[in-house]
């Protein structure tokens, strides 16, 4: 299996929004907006488009060359510019493979290196165990535990938080 991540292009929309139209949304922001259009995916590629090596790193997953998922690190503002954080969602028929697991170990680095960060920060919900393995097998520290931080879905979730640090 041949794991990749690639830069996203425009040209992309229609598979940026199909792979969005059938994720998972429990453990997600709900800034994603749903249903997810065509013009929603013109707007993020746009976005992309400018802000892909400045303010971010913003991935396309492939697994021998299909569509599988995305994968972001994001720069935080002001005096946390020297963190970026992780955001990811893969499509089910892609998990529990070892995929992100893999993306992310890609991806790190060349957020240390293109971005300048110190540090990459994950927050992931409490139950979200897949998740969590990701970051730890990437070696994410658990830093701490925000109690009844994430109200989604009518639900409370504890948030963790990792972080991973430049070597």
């Amino acid at each position: 299996m041949e794991i990749c991540l690639r830069p996203w292009s425009t040209d992309d929309r229609a598979i940026l929004a199909d792979l969005i139209s059938r994720v998972d949304r429990r453990y997600l922001s709900n800034r994603l907006p749903d249903p997810y259009t065509l013009q929603d995916a013109d707007w993020w590629l746009n976005m992309v488009k400018e802000q892909d090596g400045r303010e971010g790193l913003f991935r396309s997953i492939t697994v021998d060359g299909i569509p599988a998922g995305n994968l972001t690190i994001e720069r935080c503002s002001d005096v946390h510019e020297k963190d970026g954080e992780i955001g990811y969602f893969l499509d089910e028929r892609f998990q529990n493979q070892g995929v992100m697991t893999e993306a992310v170990r890609q991806i790190c680095p060349l957020a240390f290196q293109e971005l300048g960060l110190l540090r990459i920060t994950g927050l992931v919900y409490e139950p979200n165990l897949a998740s969590r393995r990701v970051l730890e097998n990437n070696g994410f520290v658990l830093e701490g535990i925000k109690k009844q931080a994430v109200y989604k879905n009518k639900q409370v979730y504890h948030l963790y938080i990792y972080g991973k640090y430049r070597e």
